[in-house]
């Protein structure tokens, strides 16, 4: 009963926090983003290994060596939907050294009804099946939509909470080496 009382006042905190930020369309700064909390820039991007929606297994550590863009979101949460155009739009023109990994929280038949509506390519990693240690716990998210930006040496290079424009994930990915 606690746990079901705990993982409703966090889904209520979650919704909050992401209506509050659908108002502002600029990303956080990055000294704005580190007192709001989560992993820390230049930290090691925890390992993981989760089913993606098409059915794979997908482990961060297979992408070593190339740039990505690890994602954090929601079908029901409005600054996510804002972004994931320009999402798709940038992991059409991004070149092979960059991944695009968007870890939703949702039920599955949700995402699959949303990317089907939307027209998404990109690599989705499903978290809600994930009952121990889910990965957003791990990265310690806290609103949605987070963005992590992790080098080719597995290194978080920026942190982005709020939603994004096509030129802010060229931005931050550009400024990767």
């Amino acid at each position: 009963m606690l746990k079901k009382i705990i993982a409703s006042a966090l889904l209520l905190s979650l919704i909050t926090i992401a209506i509050v930020q659908a108002v502002d369309n600029e990303p956080n700064s990055q000294e704005e983003t580190e007192s709001l909390g989560g992993l820390k820039i230049g930290a090691k991007a925890p390992n993981f290994s989760l089913k993606t929606l098409d059915g794979k297994q997908v482990e961060l550590a297979d992408y070593k060596g190339k740039k990505v863009m690890l994602n954090f979101w929601a079908t029901w949460c409005p600054p996510c939907k804002k972004e994931m155009p320009d999402m798709e739009l940038y992991t059409k023109q991004a070149g092979d050294d960059v991944i695009v990994l968007a870890v939703n929280i949702d039920p599955e038949n949700d995402v699959q009804a949303f990317v089907k509506e939307n027209g998404i390519t990109f690599t989705i990693p499903l978290d809600s099946n994930s009952a121990k240690n889910p990965v957003n716990e791990q990265y310690k998210v806290l609103s949605i939509p987070t963005t992590y930006f992790i080098d080719k040496k597995g290194e978080i290079r920026h942190k982005v909470i709020s939603a994004m424009q096509l030129k802010d994930m060229e931005r931050y990915m550009n400024s990767m080496q």
